[in-house]
């Protein structure tokens, strides 16, 4: 009989990263400390990799400061892709971003992202989100 209970490895990633991403997003920047590997790999032009200059180089990034809305989150046994709409400041229009984030063993290994200016309403009839 199986148990039903068990998650699949998309499952459990996607726990692992949503759960990491709700105490980001509440303003726990050492959660990541908690869900990245020590030999962590970023692939974003100008971002540190390895865990710790990582943490210590968003702490004091704009994104630390910033206000997250999660629009869509993506699985599979290897990566998780969310979908998710930054603001630096209250009224500005923002940023839409999506992050790939490879996991293995239980803990993200490597991280790529697109990031693209909200452009107007006129611009963009059908939502950016």
């Amino acid at each position: 009989m199986t148990d039903i209970t068990a998650q699949s490895p998309a499952e459990a990633n996607k726990a692992l990263f949503l759960t990491a991403f709700a105490r980001f997003a509440a303003g726990d920047h050492d959660v990541l400390r908690t869900v990245l590997r020590e030999d962590f790999v970023e692939h974003s032009p100008g971002n540190p990799s390895g865990r710790d200059a990582f943490v210590e180089f968003i702490k004091e990034s704009p994104v630390a400061r910033a206000r997250l809305e999660l629009k869509r989150v993506i699985a599979d046994d290897e990566h998780v892709v969310v979908h998710y709409h930054l603001v630096e400041e209250e009224g500005a229009r923002g940023a839409a971003v999506v992050d790939i984030w490879r996991i293995a063993d239980g803990l993200i290994t490597e991280h790529w992202d697109v990031v693209q200016p909200v452009p107007d309403d006129a611009e963009l009839p059908h939502g950016m989100f």
